[in-house]
Formats: C-alpha cells, structure tokens, sequence
C-alpha cells in the first residue's frame, strides 16, 4: 500500500492523473526512446488501446483489494511481518497480467526502433543515474540516511497522515537499522541496463519476427523482477523481509486516528477505482 501511495496523493488527483494515463506514459516513454512521427502514431494508439483494457479488467480488482486493505489498517489486532509480505506478494502478483496485455503492443515497437533509438535510450540512462546519484548517493552518509528518513517518512504520512515526533525518529532507527545498500542497488540498476540495451540490440540485429521478440523481452523482464546474480537475490530477500518487519512495526505503531485516515484514504481510492472502471 505505501509503494501505491506514492502515486497516489488523493481522490481527484487519481482520477485525473487515471484519465491522462495514456498520455503521461507516452511522454515517458517518448523521453526514452524519441520516437519518430510514424513510431509515435502507433504508440499512442497502442497505449489508448491498453488503458481501455486496464479500466475494464483491473480497476474492478484494485478497488477490492483496497477494500481488503481498509480492514487490515483499521483491525485492532498487530500486523505480522509475514502478513505485510503476504501483501506485498499479492499486490506484485497483479504486474503478470499487465505485461503479457502489453507485450505484443512492446514487440511491435521494438521492431521498428532504430539505431538512434537505442542511443537515445543509452543518454536517457545517463541522465536518470546522475539523478539517482543525487537522490540516493550523497557523499556525507548523514546526508544519505536523512534522505532516505524522508523518503519513508513521506510515504507513510501519504497513507496515515500526519506523523508525531516519536513515530518520526522510530522510522529513523528503522532506516538507520535496515540493510539497504544503495551502492549495490545502484550497481545492479545499472547492470539491468545493459542487459535492456544487449537484449534490444540483438532481436534487432536478428531481424527476429515477433514470436520471438515477445520471448525476448518476456525473458528480459523475467531478469529485471529477479536478478539472475545469486548475490543480488540474497541482498533483495534480506530487504524484503526487512522491510515486511519495518511495515509491521510502523503500522503497529500507529494511533487509532492515524489507521482511520489510512482507511478513509484508502476508501477514496477504491471508490475513484469503481467509478473509473463504470465510466469506461
């Protein structure tokens, strides 16, 4: 729920941000790639096409699962651990069907990128690493883990609303204590983008029809869930199952106040889900 909130600042601003979905992922996308006229005029069709599908099949869904999620914010008895993994699994679960809808629409652009495509999409990544390197690498480690105090601090006061001083320097020590290693995560990011660009390079260069660019990047995002590097996986399963103890700990924490603005958020949420999905 708190990676969801990220997204999410309130009700109209979920329907309004929804309602320009296809275009806000256009330009993302187009801030990657660059495409050109022609590539441009099918992406944009390709992505309405989508975002139809998604209003249709999976905002039905969303909402029940917020509706499962004000219960839990507002049961008096704690959240374990294992009960917030259980959610994170859940709410990863719903990514599968997203991909596979979008494949076929990924594989016919792929198909028609070019050589200015792939650098553009190697510049892009340069820009987005100096930025990481702002967010996540200052020099001073006091300045990283204050960052990094905020980052949770926001995100939960996104979905419990307001914060005291006590609950503040609990999440503190929660940072301070957690084995997030943005130096790894910074190498593995960039790891995963050569794999994007080797990938990308080779369907084109094989001139690959579309079955088997679908594999392609099917597979490659197969890599990009789950690293294929052993010591990788062992850090994120380490972080995982701190984080699940950190979700725990801080909802536990929460005042009977705080769980019902979580609750009252989170009935907005799936409210704006059911009438954006009636509304197709």
């Amino acid at each position: 729920m708190l990676l969801l909130t990220t997204l999410l600042s309130g009700c109209g601003a979920l329907r309004l941000v929804y309602g320009q979905a296809p275009e806000l992922v256009y330009w993302w996308l187009d801030g990657y790639v660059d495409f050109d006229s022609t590539q441009s005029e099918k992406v944009r069709d390709d992505l309405a096409r989508y975002a139809d599908w998604h209003r249709a099949t999976q905002l039905p869904d969303y909402a029940q699962l917020l509706v499962r999620a004000q219960a839990q914010v507002l049961s008096p008895d704690p959240v374990t651990p294992a009960a917030v993994c259980r959610w994170y699994q859940d709410v990863f679960s719903r990514s599968a069907p997203l991909i596979e809808r979008g494949l076929p629409a990924a594989a016919d652009a792929v198909m028609q990128f070019t050589p200015d495509n792939l650098k553009h999409i190697q510049r892009k990544y340069e820009k987005v690493n100096a930025k990481f390197r702002d967010e996540y690498l200052q020099p001073d480690p006091k300045d990283r883990l204050e960052a990094a105090v905020d980052r949770v601090v926001d995100r939960t006061e996104s979905l419990y609303g307001r914060l005291d001083g006590p609950q503040k320097e609990r999440i503190a020590k929660l940072v301070a204590a957690s084995p997030f290693d943005p130096d790894m995560w910074f190498a593995e990011r960039q790891q995963r983008q050569r794999d994007t660009l080797a990938t990308l390079r080779s369907l084109l260069a094989a001139k690959a029809p579309p079955d088997q660019v679908q594999a392609g990047l099917r597979t490659l995002v197969a890599r990009l869930q789950q690293s294929p590097r052993e010591a990788y996986r062992e850090y994120d399963e380490r972080l995982k199952a701190y984080n699940c103890m950190v979700g725990a700990e801080v909802h536990n924490g929460m005042t009977r106040e705080q769980r019902q603005e979580a609750a009252k958020r989170l009935k907005g949420w799936a409210d704006d889900f059911r009438a954006m999905s009636a509304a197709r």
